[in-house]
């Protein structure tokens, strides 16, 4: 599956435990990455300081659903279930 441009789930509905550039106690859930441009897409993609954990996520069907839509309550559901306290996130609705 293709990444959809000016979607951005990922960008912004997880969150990422590593330090980041711009960002270096990581990403909160729901917090849009300092990386993320005007139009929607990540101005670290192809540069060697672009996180791993970004890198290793592939868009699929199971995460990204058929619409940008989709994409981000199944990353919020994602998210929530994976998240050691089990609270809710920003951005996600109970």
């Amino acid at each position: 599956m293709e990444c959809r441009v000016g979607c951005a789930a990922c960008c912004v509905v997880i969150s990422i435990s590593s330090p980041i550039p711009g960002m270096p106690e990581g990403k909160p859930a729901g917090v849009p990455c300092v990386h993320l441009t005007a139009d929607r897409r990540c101005a670290l993609f192809g540069r060697p300081e672009r996180p791993e954990v970004c890198r290793a996520f592939a868009p699929s069907e199971e995460h990204c659903g058929r619409s940008d839509e989709e994409a981000y309550r199944l990353l919020e559901a994602l998210e929530k279930a994976t998240r050691p306290d089990g609270k809710q996130t920003r951005g996600t609705q109970p």
